[in-house]
């Protein structure tokens, strides 16, 4: 009731006014039965303008820490993620990762759409980082289509570290649906859900037009945070020594 809500009268005429999508290859997406929708995730708008204007629910892997902030703010976050179908995963890797797996798998059990970011987190720079392969293993162990959708426009309309988004026109663009059945029963293959992850990256990048950098987001990111930190510490040095 509550994501009724949200989408149809709350949230989405509220998203379509400000960002005026742009819909391209939504025919792409199936009518029914289960599917993957992995894209790429530039902005946390992200989470919402794809699935307001998808006719069928989006259920989301969302990370953990959306559901566990401290106070009434925490709390009402989490209910607002909870009400609009997010399910909260737990990005540490290991165990963590096969519950998330796991979580997603339920999902397409229920001939449900699930969508997916298999670059694991929000692109700090606008470029397409490599995928990890947890949206292969679900799409091998479920033997479902995967559906590649690029969102363009949202890291200008709302990069990292922006509250509210910018009034701007986006794309959202979707397509064909890739099929792996020729990876039956490879599901636990290392170089097979990698070549799987790689060929979701390509179809992407493709749609979206980004550059494409070889590296984990989640490194990348760390990388660029700790390289920043040392510039801030020589020039913080080098005026201390002028």
């Amino acid at each position: 009731m509550f994501y009724q809500l949200l989408k149809y009268i709350v949230l989405g005429p509220l998203l379509r006014l400000v960002f005026r999508p742009r819909v391209e290859g939504l025919e792409h997406v199936p009518q029914e039965g289960a599917a993957i929708i992995a894209g790429n995730h530039l902005s946390f708008s992200d989470h919402f303008v794809m699935p307001a204007i998808v006719p069928r629910r989006v259920t989301f892997l969302a990370k953990a820490e959306y559901f566990t902030g401290p106070g009434l703010k925490g709390r009402l976050t989490a209910a607002f993620f909870r009400g609009v179908g997010q399910i909260p995963i737990d990005r540490s890797g290991g165990r963590a990762s096969q519950a998330a797996i796991s979580s997603g798998l339920s999902v397409l059990r229920k001939g449900r759409l699930l969508g997916i970011y298999p670059e694991g987190t929000r692109s700090h720079d606008g470029r397409l980082y490599k995928g990890r392969t947890g949206v292969a293993a679900m799409a091998l162990k479920a033997g479902v289509p995967v559906v590649p959708c690029a969102m363009i426009g949202t890291f200008e309309a709302q990069p990292t570290g922006r509250r509210l988004p910018r009034a701007m026109r986006i794309t959202i663009r979707f397509g064909a649906p890739l099929e792996f059945s020729r990876y039956a029963g490879m599901a636990d293959e290392r170089t097979a859900l990698r070549a799987v992850t790689d060929e979701i990256m390509y179809a992407i990048l493709k749609l979206s037009g980004q550059e494409y950098v070889d590296l984990y987001a989640g490194e990348a990111k760390a990388a660029a945070q700790t390289e920043a930190k040392a510039r801030a510490q020589g020039r913080k040095g080098h005026g201390a020594g002028g």
